[in-house]
């Protein structure tokens, strides 16, 4: 089983609010824990976008499992593990019922069914890429690496604020921009405004990769961001990650002390 994160835009304001967006793989099976949290500006891979056929190569060689096999009893948080004998047909019981849903799905896939509902069936046993932005973590961590979370959400959350530790924020002046997955040559390369668009198209995807694992070209973000804010209605989620420093510390929308490409679009939408 794959979690790991990885930190891809840290900066911290002129006020020393620091705001960090790092990108996430964990199971699918605590994709909606993760989206309690309402303060995180968040996308993620999606059924609906990835092929039949790597998702039915990453259930065989990869396949999401649970880390702790605990006993069953009332309440949220399982007992001790299994005995080391249950324990291992417990995950043979799980690797085999993705494997069975693997040939349901690809004989859905011959049939000419969408990989939007031929997807769905392998879910439990998949992964999912997340990329997430905050200003706010500490709520977070006192939750999630808390001994009463689930197991596999523990290991995401400490693995989350080790990588945090670790990472030293760049710091960036008023009308300097937080750009996840822009480098810095880009960011010399391009215009800021291009910069801003080029960094929504790739939170979309969650990569600088498109689906089929191609790196992108400027004139591909652009179309795409063109696509996301122009669509009826728009899709604004991935222009949440952009962020440019206010000298108030107070919250525009969900981030404190920045204000994100979102918060411009919006507030000159109501001009």
């Amino acid at each position: 089983m794959t979690i790991s994160v990885k930190m891809i835009a840290d900066s911290i304001s002129p006020t020393g609010v620091r705001i960090s967006t790092m990108q996430l793989t964990y199971p699918r099976f605590i994709h909606s824990e993760l989206m309690t949290h309402r303060v995180f500006s968040r996308n993620a891979s999606s059924s609906r976008a990835i092929p039949v056929s790597r998702m039915l190569s990453n259930v065989r060689t990869d396949p999401a499992m649970p880390i702790h096999w605990g006993t069953n009893k009332p309440g949220m948080q399982a007992g001790e593990e299994l005995s080391p004998i249950k324990r291992l047909t417990a995950m043979s019981l799980w690797r085999i019922g993705g494997r069975l849903m693997c040939v349901v799905a690809w004989c859905m896939s011959k049939l000419g069914l969408h990989k939007q509902v031929a997807n769905r069936l392998l879910e439990p046993w998949q992964h999912i890429h997340v990329v997430v932005t905050s200003t706010e973590w500490d709520n977070f961590f006192a939750l999630r690496c808390h001994p009463d979370a689930q197991p596999e959400f523990q290991d995401l959350a400490k693995l989350m604020r080790r990588v945090m530790s670790m990472s030293l924020p760049r710091k960036l002046k008023y009308g300097e921009w937080h750009l996840p997955y822009v480098t810095l040559d880009e960011r010399a390369e391009y215009s800021i405004s291009d910069a801003v668009r080029v960094s929504a198209a790739r939170c979309c995807r969650v990569s600088y990769m498109n689906h089929e694992g191609k790196n992108t070209t400027l004139d591909q973000d652009l179309d795409l961001y063109n696509k996301l804010v122009t669509a009826k209605p728009p899709h604004m989620s991935p222009v949440e990650h952009q962020a440019t420093a206010s000298p108030e510390d107070k919250f525009y929308f969900n981030l404190r002390g920045w204000q994100s490409n979102r918060w411009w679009i919006e507030a000159a939408a109501t001009l």
